[in-house]
């Protein structure tokens, strides 16, 4: 994959990973990538992936930080054919087969925003998932008890990663919002300390302005 946008965006996380289930087994990998960028304000982050006629293929995004948490999502395919296209979105899918191979591009827009920046996570998937065993598709009978097995294993496993994925960028979304509303607490208890120093000094400045003109008027009886 190759990526291509403003030199303003900074990559916060890279994980190119294929899923190598069961090598053993005989299962082909599927190809996937993980990403995880900063997205500046008025900027705009390209990014490309190769994928072959008849494939199928899935994005699916989410905004972990920043401003309200939206983002603007093109993808096109090698001729330049918008396959999808959404604006100010928080987080979305999109499944596709590919009817031409070639080079995919897909974008991520934060040029609506004008002063804050966002923190953007995608997974791309490309390619079927084969059958956990070849002879699998072609045998009539069932499956015996220790495929049956690795098949509630190599399933299980899948729902892991997902939930495991889905439980981080919670947890990033938590801690980024507990992180902004610490600062607005620390930044609103600094604004009362500052009001009550003022509104102090302002009754002592009154106060002894009372004890002036009682003062001079004593004197000049």
């Amino acid at each position: 994959m190759r990526s291509r946008g403003s030199p303003q965006v900074v990559v916060g996380a890279l994980a190119v990973w294929p899923l190598l289930l069961l090598l053993p087994l005989g299962v082909p990998v599927v190809s996937a990538t993980e990403l995880t960028f900063e997205l500046p304000d008025n900027a705009r982050q390209c990014f490309y992936q190769h994928v072959a006629a008849g494939a199928r293929a899935s994005l699916e995004y989410q905004v972990i930080t920043g401003g309200h948490y939206d983002v603007d999502c093109r993808l096109e395919g090698p001729e330049g054919g918008v396959l999808y296209t959404e604006t100010r979105k928080q987080h979305d899918s999109f499944a596709w087969t590919s009817e031409r191979g070639g080079l995919h591009s897909f974008c991520f827009s934060n040029e609506f925003s004008t002063f804050s920046h966002k923190t953007v996570y995608f997974e791309l998937q490309v390619g079927d998932e084969a059958p956990l065993m070849p002879e699998m598709g072609r045998r009539v009978t069932a499956l015996t008890q220790m495929e049956s097995s690795c098949v509630s294993v190599h399933e299980g496993l899948r729902a892991t990663l997902d939930y495991q994925t889905h439980h981080r960028l919670r947890e990033s979304q938590g801690r980024a919002r507990a992180e902004e509303l610490r600062t607005r607490v620390a930044l609103w208890s600094l604004g009362e300390t500052v009001l009550l120093l003022l509104v102090g000094a302002g009754q002592v400045l009154l106060l002894r302005g009372f004890f002036s003109e009682d003062r001079r008027a004593q004197a000049r009886s």
